[in-house]
């Protein structure tokens, strides 16, 4: 854990909210993987049995920045105050969901959101951590399923879920190839 200069920290800070606008504007994630390094790790809880876990650049951009963004393009997360600690080099972003309705209108998964970074002597992510109520997106989304505006994608990834569909990076809790925390 590097420490590293706060100027150069607030910059990639910037940088890195700027990319995110840029790939919630286009509705396409996978451009974010060029701030991870090669073997970065980049993973979340997903309720009581699950966690999601990628492991390497490549991963992550097709699975966390792909796949499972699929059927969220009409979603922003909108950070609403970021932590930078220069002496570890890592960061804390606290963000809301909010999904851009077909009506034009708006709504928000009630509770906290954010990630951890650790970024490397380069500014690169080594290690990022996801969090966020499930309880509540759970709850978002059926709310979102009731008036008939959950994504054809977010659908179809509920649809395989259900399923019983293995997806890539999910495993029993404590089983990921990296440690969750």
């Amino acid at each position: 854990m590097p420490s590293l200069p706060r100027e150069q920290l607030e910059k990639w800070v910037e940088q890195w909210l700027e990319a995110n606008r840029e790939a919630e504007r286009n509705g396409d994630w996978k451009p974010l993987a060029e701030f991870y390094t090669d073997d970065a790790t980049y993973g979340w809880n997903i309720g009581p049995k699950e966690d999601v876990m990628c492991v390497g650049r490549d991963e992550i951009r097709e699975v966390a920045l792909g796949l499972e963004m699929e059927g969220l393009e009409n979603w922003v997360y909108e950070y609403q105050r970021v932590l930078i600690d220069d002496k570890i080099g890592e960061i804390v972003g606290f963000w809301k969901q909010i999904v851009n309705k077909s009506d034009g209108t708006q709504d928000e998964i009630y509770g906290i959101g954010g990630s951890w970074f650790r970024l490397n002597a380069d500014l690169k992510i080594e290690w990022q951590r996801d969090w966020f109520d499930f309880g509540h997106v759970a709850k978002g989304y059926a709310k979102l399923i009731e008036s008939g505006d959950l994504s054809e994608g977010m659908q179809k990834r509920i649809e395989r879920s259900l399923a019983g569909e293995k997806l890539p990076g999910y495993y029993p809790l404590g089983q990921a190839p990296a440690p969750l925390w």
